[in-house]
């Protein structure tokens, strides 16, 4: 797939974007309540995070799916969002951007973020051409993005309610009036031709 169809959309401001993840109560709730996470969170694997709505909507049924009935926005610092765009290396080999698929390899191997390109999503589901990043945190940097890198953690979940209920009642304008504006995040070129946009 041509890298043109490679976008970032996101919901973002002067100094945040807006990533979403999927937990369950005794993750999410604390989370939202101090902007920070806490155990039983995960501080040893690698965590995803992903500025398409959307695409959070299909991969977590819209908050209906076992342990991702919460839905969090977290606003995270844009530098420490482009310093994890600059280290990230893909989940394949784009051999556009890597010499060899071997070289690829050895970067992968060792990279404390990954980046993987998905199809976006509608409102009814369906895949778009145009493919949304999601961000691999590993276990050497997930410290990082909790204690210094998150402004907020915003609770999701009442208006991701709404909207699934308006969609299953096919009242899909009223829907989409709900959902959260995203629009191209502009990014430095050198770091675009590194993660596949060009």
């Amino acid at each position: 797939m041509k890298s043109n169809y490679q976008q970032i959309r996101a919901h973002f401001d002067g100094k945040t974007i807006t990533v979403y993840q999927a937990y369950n109560k005794k993750i999410a709730v604390p989370a939202i309540k101090n902007n920070r996470f806490e155990a039983p969170f995960s501080f040893n694997r690698m965590t995803w995070i992903k500025p398409s709505f959307l695409w959070l909507m299909e991969r977590s049924n819209y908050g209906t799916k076992s342990n991702q009935e919460y839905i969090v926005g977290i606003k995270l610092k844009r530098e420490a969002w482009e310093h994890l765009l600059t280290i990230g290396v893909l989940t394949h080999p784009d051999l556009n951007i890597y010499k060899s698929a071997s070289q690829w390899q050895e970067q992968f191997d060792t990279a404390k973020v990954h980046i993987q390109w998905d199809p976006e999503r509608t409102l009814k589901g369906g895949k778009l051409e145009i493919r949304s990043i999601q961000v691999g945190i590993s276990r050497f940097l997930i410290n990082d993005f909790n204690e210094k890198w998150i402004e907020r953690i915003d609770d999701y979940t009442p208006v991701v309610k709404k909207i699934n209920q308006l969609r299953k009642a096919g009242k899909y304008k009223e829907a989409k009036r709900l959902l959260p504006s995203e629009k191209i995040y502009p990014i430095p070129a050198e770091i675009g031709q590194k993660i596949g946009i060009q």
